[in-house]
């Protein structure tokens, strides 16, 4: 739980990062999947300490889906949310709102409840069908941003945020499924490469396009929601015995806490003219 909460906090300080530099980057072809628009924020050098802080991350992320259920690390990763607005209010000079502190704490509680209720990660090994269907949902993801592109710029925001969640999701099932140097024929291997590239592509797009707000919710549910089912149907992830109600709750409410938190860096509105 400590190696998923060091990922936390490296996602979450890479985000204030990366969306500074999204956001002073030109735009595009408009496309969700642009890969000009990576190569631009390349070379930008608070993107590339991102994507640092973003390797070291996943290093920890790996080990934690090594050890704990998909269910508990997936709330984790969602509470990197909170980790980007405390972040942001110290180095940008924001400042969050009582509701936002509010949202901050019930992430914690919620992370406190999934660290007392989690179990060890399931031993139920995946199936060659299942190593399929993750590639199938990579190349779908990239599919789905190629499409988004012609889409008004909400929608496109929500619809680029789930697939980047969903590309991010594809690498929280597939690590736990590649062992080895059998890994190397591995359909679930290519799905991890494939899901990680597609999910940074897409986030980034998201960023620099749209509504913070809508494409983090949609990250949020995309990266949480369907890895947890898949974990626990597919691989056998349980909570302590007799604890389930607390896994539960725990998650639920971090989950809460982390899409209320979707608001937080949203750039107001501007005025009509003739306002005041």
């Amino acid at each position: 739980m400590l190696c998923a909460l060091g990922s936390a906090v490296c996602f979450g300080t890479a985000s204030v990062l990366q969306a500074v530099a999204a956001r002073a980057t030109g735009p595009g072809t408009g496309s969700g999947v642009d890969p000009a628009l990576m190569l631009r924020v390349l070379r930008q050098w608070r993107y590339l300490a991102g994507l640092g802080l973003d390797g070291l991350g996943f290093v920890l992320q790996i080990i934690a889906l090594r050890s704990i259920p998909i269910y508990a690390v997936g709330a984790a990763l969602a509470s990197s949310l909170a980790v980007t607005a405390v972040v942001a209010a110290r180095l940008m000079h924001t400042r969050l709102t009582r509701t936002e502190w509010a949202a901050v704490a019930m992430v914690c509680a919620g992370l406190s409840m999934l660290g007392m209720s989690s179990g060890p990660e399931g031993d139920r090994p995946g199936t060659p069908a299942l190593e399929w269907a993750l590639l199938a949902a990579a190349v779908a993801v990239l599919v789905l941003g190629a499409a988004a592109g012609r889409l008004p710029d909400r929608p496109r925001a929500l619809v680029l945020g789930l697939a980047s969640g969903t590309g991010f999701g594809v690498v929280e099932v597939a690590v736990r499924l590649v062992d080895g140097w059998s890994a190397l024929t591995s359909p679930a291997l290519y799905a991890l490469l494939l899901g990680g590239a597609a999910g940074f592509l897409l986030l980034t797009s998201a960023l620099q396009r749209g509504s913070v707000t809508t494409a983090t919710a949609g990250l949020v549910l995309g990266e949480t929601i369907g890895p947890s089912v898949v974990g626990v149907v597919c691989l056998g992830d349980e909570p302590r015995e007799g604890l389930a109600w607390l896994a539960v709750l725990g998650f639920a409410v971090a989950v809460a806490g982390a899409l209320a938190l979707t608001r937080f860096g949203e750039p107001p509105e501007p005025e009509p003219a003739g306002a005041g």
